[in-house]
C-alpha cells in the first residue's frame, strides 16, 4: 500500500527565514509556494519534497515543536488507504483534503499513537512513471 515518502513537511514560526536557511543548505529555491503560508522544495533521486509551513496553518492539537514532523507516504488512493487504516486500528486524525493541483492529503493516529500522513501526490506518480 505504501509507495516511498510524499512530503515531509517542518513547522516554522518564520517562513521567511526558514526558505532562506533550506535554499542555502539544500543549494536550491523553493518550486512552489503559497505567499504567507508555505514553501516546497523537491530533493533527491525521486525528486521528492521537503514542505515549510507556517506554524499558524498547522491543524488544531498538532504537535509543533520537535516531533511535530509528518511524513506522508504516497498512496495511489486516499480514501481506499484510510479505510483499509482505520480497518486496522488507526484513528482518523484528519479527513482527506484537497490541497489544489491534484494534492490530497489525510492523516491517521495509529495504535501506538504516532501520527501517519497519508498522500495522493501527482508529482511522485510522474516522477515514478519516468524511472526505468
Amino acid at each position: 500500500m505504501f509507495r516511498g515518502i510524499a512530503t515531509v513537511n517542518y513547522w516554522t514560526d518564520d517562513l521567511a527565514a526558514a526558505k532562506k536557511w533550506y535554499s542555502e543548505v539544500l543549494g536550491i529555491e523553493p518550486y512552489f509556494e503559497v505567499p504567507g503560508g508555505y514553501a516546497e522544495f523537491r530533493l533527491g533521486d525521486y525528486q521528492q519534497e521537503l514542505g515549510l509551513i507556517d506554524r499558524a496553518f498547522a491543524p488544531d492539537d498538532a504537535a509543533t515543536r520537535s516531533g511535530g514532523v509528518v511524513a506522508y507516504w504516497h498512496v495511489d488512493d486516499i480514501d481506499a488507504a484510510l479505510d483499509r487504516l482505520t480497518s486496522l486500528g488507526a484513528t482518523v486524525r484528519e479527513q482527506p483534503r484537497d490541497r489544489g493541483k491534484g494534492f490530497i492529503t489525510a492523516t491517521v493516529t495509529d495504535p501506538f499513537d504516532n501520527i501517519l500522513g497519508i498522500m495522493f501526490n501527482p508529482h511522485y506518480v510522474d516522477v515514478l512513471g519516468g524511472k526505468s
